[in-house]
């Protein structure tokens, strides 16, 4: 289904031609892309989320010329902090949407790109002057003026080599070819490993929605690692060398050992439908800060909705939920999706739910994955 709000955050750039003519290829800067913008959290409750154990953040200070750069990685009490008259200094506050609802519904905005590709909504606070450097990034990401001014420099330059004197990923020569001052409610969108430095115009907030963006060795060692504990699909082979001569070599590793090693490996990547199980239980695994309060189980079945850290992911044999994985079809996997998507089951959706079903949203909403709907007034 269809967000809305999916539209309007492109300020009237239709998704369809925004990933035709933009994703991966070219910066946007959208003036306005939320009109009226105003700050979805307050300083004071970014500077406690920076104060939590299980949340990432960092403060990055100076400007490379007067002050020298500096990074430490939190978290920070609030005395620890740069007091707010100083200049030159950032606080950069990773995954804050999985502690703010008004965030977390920043992110569904984003949603005509795949859930599997979205990582979070970096939150950073600057005062006057405060940047983290010119850099690159890895991933797309928009950046999204939430409150004051940023000014941003880019450049599409392909000498991307970075200084090795500094605690921070900065570029060694920067040549920006643009310039654009943000005020609150313009975004810039810029693609992978595209130049660019922001500074604080006075005091100023950035919501970064960053995606994920893991290389082939990343992704390769991580589903070979979750393969190996899968139930192989039939009985395994132990290496044998009934032929084996004697030999005046003893410490050379065998070529027919070699050989059992490769088509052991081959053999495993054959499983498609393990790897694509792997994949999906390895999209949708919570961070290692994510954590879950369960709860009662709910003495009766209504409306549902994911919780704001859930991911929820599905193929055509899967449904992922938080690194966990069922197989199912017909009603159930439609049923099961149509929660994916749409991140809510009302209560009509469920009426005619399968008792497996049920009993997997009971165990859901138990575990904290999911949320009660609050009931419609009159029923």
């Amino acid at each position: 289904m269809k967000n809305p709000d999916q539209s309007d955050v492109l300020a009237g750039i239709s998704p369809q031609v925004f990933m035709r003519d933009y994703w991966q290829k070219k910066p946007l800067l959208i003036r306005q892309a939320i009109p009226n913008m105003q700050p979805l959290i307050t300083r004071q409750a970014l500077f406690e989320l920076a104060a939590q154990s299980d949340v990432e953040s960092r403060l990055v200070t100076g400007d490379g010329f007067q002050q020298p750069w500096q990074l430490r990685t939190g978290p920070f009490k609030p005395r620890q902090l740069p007091a707010l008259k100083l200049s030159h200094w950032t606080l950069l506050v990773q995954g804050a949407d999985l502690h703010s609802d008004a965030l977390a519904k920043l992110r569904e905005r984003f949603r005509f790109i795949p859930d599997a590709r979205l990582d979070d909504v970096m939150v950073s606070y600057a005062s006057d002057g405060g940047g983290v450097g010119p850099h690159f990034d890895s991933y797309d990401v928009f950046l999204l003026q939430a409150h004051g001014q940023r000014r941003w420099r880019i450049g599409a330059q392909k000498n991307l080599s970075l200084r090795d004197d500094l605690p921070l990923k900065i570029l060694a020569r920067f040549k920006p070819t643009q310039t654009w001052l943000l005020e609150p409610g313009d975004m810039l969108y810029l693609p992978p490993q595209y130049a660019h430095e922001g500074v604080a115009v006075g005091e100023c907030m950035t919501y970064s929605i960053g995606f994920k963006a893991e290389t082939d060795q990343s992704m390769g060692a991580a589903l070979i690692s979750r393969l190996a504990d899968f139930e192989p699909v039939k009985p395994p082979v132990t290496y044998s060398d009934p032929y084996q001569l004697a030999t005046r070599q003893p410490a050379r590793i065998p070529v027919a050992l070699q050989a059992f090693a490769r088509e052991s490996v081959l053999q495993m990547l054959q499983r498609d439908a393990d790897i694509r199980c792997a994949l999906g239980e390895w999209l949708s695994e919570p961070k290692s800060q994510v954590w879950f309060d369960s709860r009662p189980r709910p003495r009766q079945l209504a409306g549902v909705c994911l919780d704001r850290k859930t991911q929820m992911l599905y193929d055509q044999d899967f449904v992922f939920i938080n690194g966990e994985s069922w197989r199912c079809k017909g009603q159930d996997a439609h049923l099961l999706r149509q929660l994916a998507d749409r991140r809510r089951l009302d209560s009509s959706d469920i009426q005619d739910a399968s008792p497996k079903v049920r009993q997997l949203l009971m165990e859901w909403l138990e575990a904290g994955w999911l949320n009660s709907l609050p009931a419609k007034k009159g029923k």
